[in-house]
């Protein structure tokens, strides 16, 4: 099957997927909303804050407050784009269709990526220009040194979430158990091992962490990091890189 015909093929079973549109809009709601309600509660707040506080608020990390539970969404988007090919048996009809492997989980991760940046780029400016308007006098704008970089870089972390719970997907080839680990890790684990200064160093290079850095415009002074928002995206990266590579190298070595 060429190429193209893969591309349509995946796209018509995306959006087949009955989740996928409930997520993707939870995504976009959960994120813009609650960063609405962390920014008008920070403009409040900002008076009783120490001096040191107000020289490093962040407006633009504060609009990007929901971010970290909407990502949940994406995350569940990538598992399921991946995981009910195997949950409905379908992967024994899909890759009949297409024998090449690479082609056939390649082709599935490009489209649902490429539909998760177009949510994800929608979800990051309607969360700043909407927080934004929430934090009054204390807001910034995407003139300012960094700030569109920030924006533009939520997007693409979200992105890449996504991505990442596509190659563990692949991986452990059960929605339900991809579930089981990505949930509890990204909501439990790692924000409680981030807090703890023992585990705080390891937790640093935790993909949900190390990719965050790209959506801040200042350090928050607690943040001892060794790199910065850049380094951070490229941490991201090689989480999802190898997620995905190995997941295609048990897709090519088991059977469906």
């Amino acid at each position: 099957m060429a190429a193209a015909q893969v591309l349509r093929s995946e796209w018509t079973k995306i959006k087949s997927v009955n989740s996928t549109a409930l997520t993707l809009s939870l995504a976009v709601i959960v994120s813009v909303g609650l960063g609405m309600l962390i920014s008008a509660l920070s403009k409040n707040e900002f008076k009783n804050l120490s001096t040191e506080d107000k020289l490093t608020f962040d407006p633009t990390f504060t609009a990007f407050s929901g971010l970290t539970l909407g990502q949940l969404a994406l995350v569940v988007f990538g598992v399921l784009v991946v995981g009910s090919e195997y949950s409905t048996g379908m992967i024994r009809t899909s890759l009949a269709a297409v024998p090449q492997r690479a082609t056939f989980l390649f082709s599935k991760v490009a489209v649902a990526a490429l539909l998760a940046l177009a949510v994800a780029l929608i979800t990051s400016f309607a969360a700043f220009f909407l927080g934004q308007a929430m934090l009054g006098n204390h807001s910034t704008d995407l003139g300012s040194p960094n700030v569109l970089r920030a924006v533009i870089g939520a997007a693409v972390y979200m992105t890449l979430m996504a991505v990442f719970a596509m190659g563990v997907a692949s991986i452990l080839r059960s929605p339900m158990l991809s579930l089981g680990i990505l949930m509890p890790f990204l909501f439990l684990v790692s924000p409680i091992l981030g807090n703890v200064s023992a585990t705080k160093k390891v937790a640093q290079y935790f993909p949900d962490q190390a990719g965050a850095k790209i959506m801040q415009v200042v350090t928050p002074p607690n943040d001892d990091a060794p790199y910065g928002p850049y380094g951070g995206l490229v941490i991201l990266l090689v989480w999802v890189v190898v997620a995905l590579l190995v997941g295609y190298a048990l897709l090519k070595k088991r059977d469906a």
